[in-house]
């Protein structure tokens, strides 16, 4: 569902976003080109091998990239935060599932006119470069995650690239405090980190009794030591 939103040079995730180095005259042809879609928990965005109409960025939410495998089971190979980008320039075919698995809000852009613009701004056709190659950055920081770490370290690695976007999009001044709400619930935790939801609840247990974070109900999570947190992440995430 559309809805509307404040101007791009207002917004949240303009530092990071698609738009972050363009100037007035770019930012108001964005701003008359955009519309926005909203997507509640569980709802698929767009199913691997769709034809993608539109690119858009996420302004809030948490959704994920996944692939199912031939024999049922779901693999996720990424997580798209505010200020992510969906859609590549002449690239209209989605290659993965993508689901949103909180709220989520798109800043949207139908696909032709987006590309046109890319092609004649130089400032977006390079921070959309700046941006795919961070997105290779995190996709193998992720293949770390699932492949070599503990469960303590899936745990406290999911975290802190959750909270390492939280502080960005915050941006200055910076609090001492990292405070996240958690997008995802305990069970979809598991399913993304390849743990039981035992061990998701019991890793949490322990990274609050050893001081690392503190809770306030399921959700919320401050972190007042992101150089431990990165510590327990263990060696190798570059975030």
């Amino acid at each position: 569902m559309a809805r509307t939103f404040e101007s791009c040079a207002s917004c949240a995730i303009h530092a990071q976003a698609i738009c972050a180095l363009c100037d007035a005259d770019e930012m108001h042809v964005l701003d008359e080109m955009k519309y926005f879609r909203s997507y509640p928990p569980g709802q698929t965005i767009v199913f691997a091998g769709d034809r993608l109409d539109f690119m858009a960025s996420v302004v809030s939410g948490l959704a994920t990239l996944s692939q199912d495998l031939h024999d049922g089971r779901r693999q996720t190979v990424g997580l798209l935060q505010p200020s992510d980008f969906i859609g590549r320039p002449g690239r209209p075919i989605a290659r993965y599932d993508i689901t949103a698995a909180s709220e989520v809000l798109l800043c949207c852009f139908a696909r032709r006119p987006f590309e046109k613009l890319i092609a004649r701004t130089a400032h977006i056709g390079s921070r959309l470069l700046e941006m795919t190659l961070d997105e290779l950055d995190a996709a193998r920081d992720w293949m770390l995650v699932l492949g070599r770490k503990s469960a303590r370290e899936k745990i406290a690695s999911l975290l802190l690239i959750l909270a390492t976007r939280a502080a960005q999009n915050a941006g200055p001044p910076f609090s001492a405090d990292v405070q996240i709400d958690l997008p995802l619930t305990r069970e979809a935790m598991a399913d993304h980190l390849g743990l039981t939801l035992e061990t998701v609840s019991r890793q949490f247990s322990a990274l609050r009794h050893d001081g690392v974070i503190t809770l306030a109900g399921a959700r919320h999570i401050t972190i007042a030591d992101m150089a431990r947190l990165r510590r327990e992440a263990g060696d190798g995430l570059h975030i």
